[in-house]
């Protein structure tokens, strides 16, 4: 479909990528992968058309057709959200249009046998293939499914596009863009506006797709579900594997151990081989093996070991001051703007050392609250209260509208740093990768990950001990992700943060709170067991949803119009009360296996609490248990209980909640 060959690509004497070559083939789902930088953006735009290449050239069949979704985009507001959806159909109006011409004018003509006649008929045929492609048939309902994946509801569709925010008018313009079937997509970073329900629809959607994919994406989940082709981009090179990211990851990491031990046994073979010559260089009877050794190592086609691009984040957040325990205490809090309502019915408590994600369909209020939090929105129902000695940290999604793009990278952080921290801002810059020339870098010429890293250098120069994080991962590339999540994982204060990125979460969050209609609802445990749960809760939603009872009204009407209804005393399907016992018992199975668990957690508990009381008592007086306390073993033995504990502690709360959830459907 589209072929690269030799493509070079540069600025100023500097070249981004050079002699890169590959196939897009039908049906391909390649993920470009590769740090910030690395000219990943660039090659779309290339592939588009919109950058011109320093040589090479890129070429497609007659037939291909691409679209692109870029980044950042700037979108009509002229029309309402149904209308400017309606825009994707532009090809298959004229396409509508030209085949009622073509079926016109056929129907006027008489000469049969002509050429002129046969080419109407082949285009006729042509135009209506391509019109029943682009699903002129059932447009309307394309649009409608499309709109309601992306997490529209049906009420929107008569909303003007301005009403929107920026991260809903970018789906607006997904959807058009996944409505008009181009041959290849071509999307930068398509679930950066997305919430976790859109994203895994949008993979499904791609997944089953009947064109190419080319996307960029730093959702490492996302990239595994959708593609089965990873395009490397780094040190001006592209390495092209037949696997999807976590494969191409394994993959390449046994690539470069095999490169280094044949490179390792071929420079010891040449090493060998020179001291032969050395050796024997001017000994007569040596001279033909000599020449020999020597015309050998000028055939010796010399293995190279790909470079590879080392410069990594070095983020460690200062240490966090102590608060009080409960850092923030929110009551019944709600927002409403106007006669839009947010949410509401907000209760709950984040304790110090809590790490917790917000998360929920974009408009359900995560950001809202978040803004709450730090202050910058205050509630119109019920209260948040912070803690004692509580200093909050802030990473807002929108760092464009926070940081002056006028501004150099240096200056940026030296307005807002005090005190001797403004001795260490190279050093800091330095860590976030802002080297050299960078940190002379107007900040309207970054790109969407040098911004991200610059707003994340800019949150450290203080020690805080909440840091509130509206999508900290957009824009960040693999390694930039991995080492953020590590360091918040080690850190020692308390986190809430706003993301739709799976992998980030899993293994750093405890808690999740999920707003949705309107509400908010707990769950304690990781966000893998949120989507498992919430999935079981949508699906006990329909399994259990009960026919609707009927009125007296309803029933005597029913008996007027059919007499037989009067003796049959019940509305339900032969079978269907056999379904609803053995629901009923596998729930009693299932209510009945959490309550044994339940008491064999408590068991657990009381017993490493029984087991923590004694080494408190031995702590307390050492000498008269004759405990060596400078023994570092014995403090270790004493943390691996209090680890025990709070995990068991963990479990508890996990199966309790569990068991609430089961006797609900009771």
């Amino acid at each position: 479909m589209i072929s690269v060959d030799n493509l070079t690509v540069s600025f100023g004497g500097w070249d981004l990528f050079k002699d890169i070559s590959f196939l897009i083939n039908p049906k391909d789902r390649i993920g470009l992968v590769g740090k910030n930088g690395a000219g990943k953006t660039t090659l779309l735009k290339v592939l588009i058309g919109q950058q011109p290449a320093s040589s090479g050239s890129v070429s497609k069949n007659g037939d291909c057709t691409l679209g692109y979704l870029p980044q950042q985009m700037k979108v009509a507001d002229t029309t309402t959200l149904a209308e400017e959806t309606a825009k994707a159909f532009d090809e298959v109006l004229a396409l509508e249009k030209e085949i009622n011409h073509l079926t016109e004018e056929i129907s006027t003509r008489t000469d049969y046998e002509s050429e002129s006649y046969a080419q109407l008929l082949h285009r006729l045929n042509d135009a209506t293939d391509r019109y029943h492609i682009l699903g002129g048939d059932n447009r309307e309902a394309e649009i409608e499914k499309t709109l309601l994946g992306l997490g529209f509801k049906r009420e929107d569709f008569d909303r003007a596009t301005s009403e929107f925010s920026g991260g809903w008018r970018m789906r607006i313009e997904l959807a058009k863009l996944l409505l008009r079937r181009p041959s290849v997509f071509l999307l930068d970073e398509p679930t950066n506006h997305l919430d976790i329900e859109s994203i895994q629809w949008l993979e499904e959607y791609l997944k089953n797709y009947n064109g190419a994919v080319v996307l960029i994406s730093h959702d490492r989940a996302f990239l595994d579900n959708v593609t089965n082709r990873t395009i490397e981009i780094m040190c001006g090179k592209i390495y092209d594997y037949k696997a999807s990211y976590s494969k191409y990851v394994e993959l390449r990491r046994e690539r470069r151990e095999q490169q280094i031990a044949a490179y390792n046994n071929q420079q010891r073979m040449i090493e060998k081989t020179e001291e032969f010559i050395e050796k024997f260089r001017y000994k007569p009877t040596k001279s033909n093996q000599v020449q020999s050794r020597i015309k050998q190592l000028e055939k010796i086609e010399r293995i190279e070991i790909d470079e590879e691009d080392l410069s990594t984040l070095n983020i460690k957040f200062p240490p966090a001051p102590r608060s009080g325990q409960i850092v923030a205490e929110v009551k019944e809090a709600g927002m409403s703007f106007g006669a839009k309502h947010v949410f509401s019915g907000a209760d709950f408590v984040i304790e110090r050392g809590e790490k917790i994600a917000l998360v929920g369909r974009n408009g359900e209020g995560k950001t809202t609250f978040a803004r709450m939090l730090i202050g910058e929105l205050t509630p119109t129902e019920g209260s948040i209260r912070l803690g004692h000695n509580v200093n909050i940290g802030y990473y807002a999604q929108n760092q464009d509208d926070l940081m002056d793009g006028n501004f150099t990278v240096y200056d940026t952080l030296d307005r807002v740093a005090v005190g001797d921290i403004r001795t260490r801002l190279r050093d800091i810059l330095g860590a976030f990768l802002f080297r050299g020339e960078d940190i002379d870098k107007k900040v309207k010429v970054l790109s969407g990950g040098e911004r991200a890293r610059l707003a994340m250098a800019r949150m450290m120069l203080e020690p805080h001990n909440l840091l509130v994080m509206d999508e900290p991962t957009n824009h960040m590339d693999m390694r930039s992700k991995d080492i953020l999540k590590n360091a918040l994982i080690k850190y020692d204060g308390t986190v809430v943060v706003v993301s739709h990125d799976r992998e980030f979460l899993d293994g750093m969050v405890n808690k999740v709170y999920e707003f949705r209609d309107g509400g908010v609802k707990e769950y304690l445990g990781g966000i893998y067991y949120f989507l498992e749960k919430r999935k079981l809760e949508s699906l006990r939603e329909v399994e259990i949803k009960k026919p609707e009872q009927p009125t007296k009204k309803t029933e005597a009407a029913s008996r007027l119009s059919d007499p037989s209804a009067a003796t049959s005393g019940s509305t339900s399907t032969p079978g269907s009360g056999k379904q609803e016992y053995q629901q009923r018992k596998e729930n009693e199975k299932a209510i009945r296996k959490t309550r044994n668990e339940i008491d064999r957690t408590e068991q657990q508990i009381a017993e490493l609490e029984k087991q923590i009381a004694e080494w408190d008592a031995k702590m307390a007086d050492p000498s008269a248990h004759g405990i060596d306390l400078s023994d570092t073993t014995i403090f270790e033995q004493y943390e691996k209980l209090k680890e025990s504990l709070n995990h068991q502690m963990h479990e508890w709360e996990k199966l309790n909640y569990e068991l609430d959830i089961l006797t609900e459907q009771a």
